[in-house]
């Protein structure tokens, strides 16, 4: 009795990647499919421009961005501009876990370490003299 023979398989190639979308949502104006990235790699320019409300954006841009790129960099600003319109407002914590991160932006199981240090410290200089007593 002899094996099988195995059915010869060619190699398949690489999988094609889908090209990265070009257009976009609107944040302002909320219509889809509405905003389109243009890249100019030789200017090192990449411009947002939304077809119904006419926003529009610039971004510098390098050999390896795409549009996504440029959009988010929008989205990023269009956030920083609201953080500064609102204010004081932005220093209120929004969730349990900016409670638990407080003012120094680290959360108490990061801070363990520092106590011990404190504590170790606060020992040894107490402020007050031994050998009065």
């Amino acid at each position: 009795m002899g094996k099988r023979k195995k059915s010869s398989r060619k190699p398949q190639g690489p999988k094609k990647q889908e090209p990265l979308p070009t257009t976009f949502p609107c944040l302002f104006c909320n219509h889809e499919q509405s905003v389109s990235v243009k890249l100019h790699k030789k200017a090192g320019i990449g411009e947002l421009l939304c077809k119904i409300c006419g926003q529009s954006f610039q971004s510098g841009i390098n050999y390896l961005s795409a549009g996504v790129d440029v959009y988010s960099d929008w989205i990023d600003a269009c956030d920083e501009v609201a953080k500064e319109a609102a204010g004081g407002v932005e220093n209120a914590p929004r969730s349990y876990g900016d409670l638990a991160t407080g003012a120094s932006g680290r959360r108490n199981s990061d801070m363990q370490i520092d106590r011990h240090l404190v504590s170790a410290v606060n020992d040894d200089d107490t402020g007050y003299d031994d050998d009065d007593e």
